[in-house]
C-alpha cells in the first residue's frame, strides 16, 4: 500500500517520532512522499513572529526561552530534523508552493498515486477534494480521546482540567475539525505527568496507533468507533488566565 505523509518541520518532538513511525511500518507499506510544511508550533499555521509573541505573552518568559532555544537550534543545526529523517529513509519531499488544497498541490500529490494519506500535525484545514484524493481516504492523529478535547493543545487542557486519563485517536478526516469516524484509540493515565512528559508519551503512542490504523485499513478490517458531535468538547489556544489556573492546580510544564 502506498501512502503520503502530510506533516510539518516541527523542531521539538516530531523528528524522533517520524523515525519511529518509519521503522515500525510493515514492509507492505511504501511511503512514496511527504508534504513537509514550515513549522507552526502550538497550533494553527501563523507567522512565526506572531506565534512567538503570543507564546511569550501567554506562557511567560521561562517557557518561551526554553522553546525558543529549541526552535532556533532545530532550525539552524537541523541535526535531527524531519527533513533529515526523510533523506535517511529515501522518502521524497513534496514541495508545495501554494495551499495544500490548491489545484497545483493536489496534482503533485495525485501524481504519486497514494492509496492513503496520513496527516500528522498538519497545519491546514483539508478540503473535500484532498480528503477524497486517495482511494482509502485520509487519516489524522489527534492526541486526545475524541470526541472530547477537539481543537488545539489537548495535552495542556486535559492536565488543566485534572482529567485522570487521556490518550490518542487516529480517525478518518472529514470536512469538520477532529470530527471524522475513529479507527484506533489508545489510553494514557495522567497521574504525576508534566506537560512535556505527556507530549512525549502521546506522540510515540500516536505513532503506534497510526501503524495499527494503517494495518487495519490495508486488511480492510476497520471497525469504526463513533466520534459523536453530541459528546464533543472543543478547545482553542490557552489564555494567560488559563496558564495561571494550570499552575495554581499544581500542574507543571516540565
Amino acid at each position: 500500500m502506498k501512502i503520503v505523509i502530510i506533516t510539518q518541520d516541527e523542531p521539538f518532538y516530531l523528528a524522533r517520532n517520524i523515525r519511529y513511525l518509519f521503522e515500525s511500518l510493515p514492509a507492505s507499506v511504501d511511503v512514496v512522499g511527504c508534504v513537509l510544511s514550515d513549522a507552526s508550533p502550538f497550533g494553527k499555521k501563523e507567522n512565526i513572529i506572531i506565534k512567538a509573541k503570543k507564546t511569550f505573552k501567554v506562557f511567560g518568559l521561562v517557557f518561551f526561552l526554553r522553546y525558543f532555544a529549541r526552535f532556533v537550534k532545530g532550525k539552524i543545526f537541523a541535526r535531527d530534523g524531519v527533513l533529515k529523517i526523510l533523506r535517511q529513509f529515501k522518502i521524497p519531499r513534496i514541495n508545495l508552493k501554494t495551499s495544500i488544497n490548491s489545484r497545483q498541490s493536489l496534482k503533485l500529490i495525485r501524481a504519486l498515486e497514494p492509496d492513503l494519506l496520513v496527516s500528522i500535525m498538519g497545519n491546514e484545514i483539508f478540503k473535500k477534494e484532498l480528503i477524497n484524493l486517495a482511494p482509502k481516504g485520509c487519516i489524522n492523529l489527534h492526541t486526545a480521546l475524541l470526541p472530547k478535547y477537539r481543537g488545539l493543545m489537548p495535552s495542556f487542557w486535559v492536565l488543566k482540567n485534572k482529567e485522570k486519563e487521556t490518550g490518542v485517536s487516529v480517525f478518518f478526516v472529514d470536512e469538520g475539525i477532529d470530527s471524522g469516524p475513529i479507527i484506533v484509540q489508545k489510553r494514557i493515565p495522567l497521574a504525576g505527568l508534566a506537560l512535556e512528559e505527556l507530549i512525549k508519551k502521546s506522540k510515540k503512542l500516536g505513532m503506534d496507533a497510526i501503524v495499527e490504523a494503517i494495518d487495519l485499513i490495508e486488511r480492510d478490517a476497520v471497525e469504526l468507533i463513533p466520534n459523536n458531535n453530541n459528546d464533543k468538547t472543543y478547545f482553542t489556544f490557552p489564555t494567560r488566565e488559563d496558564v495561571c489556573a494550570f499552575r495554581r492546580k499544581g500542574k507543571k510544564f516540565f
